[in-house]
């Protein structure tokens, strides 16, 4: 059998450390720049991916000529 990575207690664990650290008052905040950073890392690797796809279409037509 193999074990799980972090069970229920050890997460538990874990938030109570982070409740600790940063106070009930700072989570909310902390929560909510940490959604705007993964939203920006999604707009941002969006957008890459667009742009490389942009450049393959271009080639592919210089390739056609």
């Amino acid at each position: 059998m193999i074990p799980a990575i972090m069970g229920t207690y050890e997460w538990l664990v874990v938030v109570g450390i982070v409740v600790l650290l940063f106070g009930a008052r700072k989570l909310p905040e902390l929560g909510k720049s940490l959604g705007e950073g993964i939203k920006e890392f999604r707009k941002s690797s969006r957008t890459i991916v667009e742009d490389d796809e942009k450049k393959e279409t271009a080639s592919n037509e210089e390739q056609k000529t």
